[in-house]
């Protein structure tokens, strides 16, 4: 990683200052396969707020000098929307003791430096300061291997999540509405759910 890039977690009224560059990231790295999400800033200023009325909820940070080219964000499930608890409600699962992870978002150039590394364990070693939680999860899109706007050197990150200990559980999913790049109208996305032991700890990098 180079000697100019940082990787710190904010939160509250902090956090609120890099709102709008997370908010920024999310559309412009989203557009990208797997999501390809035609994204507005309204709509991003307002879903991020979830993280600012969380006071155990964290935004992890990642700059090169003083721009902003990566960030991840966390909070407890408990704090999140209904539509994220609901998989997890009707499987049984106890939300209090569950911490999600929401999205990691970094510019192209910036990838497969230990960014994305630095970014779970942040949020891992966040969670074990603000609570007792049993378990980690976040949630990735399904696409069909067949999708039309799939590169042909499209790789996953399967592996990745993997090493860093999370599980696929096929049978946790959701499911979201947002509008394709080349769509005209929002359509359901089916969302799946990866999870790991808070037991398991931090794995090697």
């Amino acid at each position: 990683m180079s000697t100019t890039i940082r990787v710190f977690p904010v939160q509250g009224e902090k956090a609120q200052e890099f709102i709008p560059d997370l908010a920024r990231l999310r559309i412009q790295v989203f557009r990208e396969f797997p999501y390809l999400y035609d994204g507005d800033m309204a709509y991003e200023q307002r879903y991020l707020q979830t993280y600012i009325q969380s006071p155990r909820s964290v935004i992890v940070i990642a700059t090169d000098g003083d721009r902003v080219v990566g960030a991840s964000t966390a909070i407890p499930m408990a704090d999140e929307t209904d539509s994220f608890q609901q998989a997890f409600i009707k499987a049984g699962y106890d939300v209090d003791k569950i911490f999600y992870f929401g999205e990691s978002v970094l510019l192209q150039e910036y990838r497969g430096q230990g960014i994305g590394v630095r970014f779970f364990e942040e949020r891992e070693l966040h969670a074990k300061r603000v609570g007792e939680f049993e378990l980690y999860t976040f949630c990735a899109v399904e696409r069909p291997l067949d999708h039309p706007l799939r590169p042909a050197d499209y790789q996953d990150l399967s592996e990745f999540w993997n090493h860093r200990g999370f599980n696929k559980k096929p049978e946790l999913y959701t499911h979201y509405k947002w509008k394709d790049l080349n769509e005209s109208l929002e359509t359901e996305k089916k969302m799946v759910y990866w999870m790991k032991p808070v037991k398991a700890g931090m794995h090697e990098s």
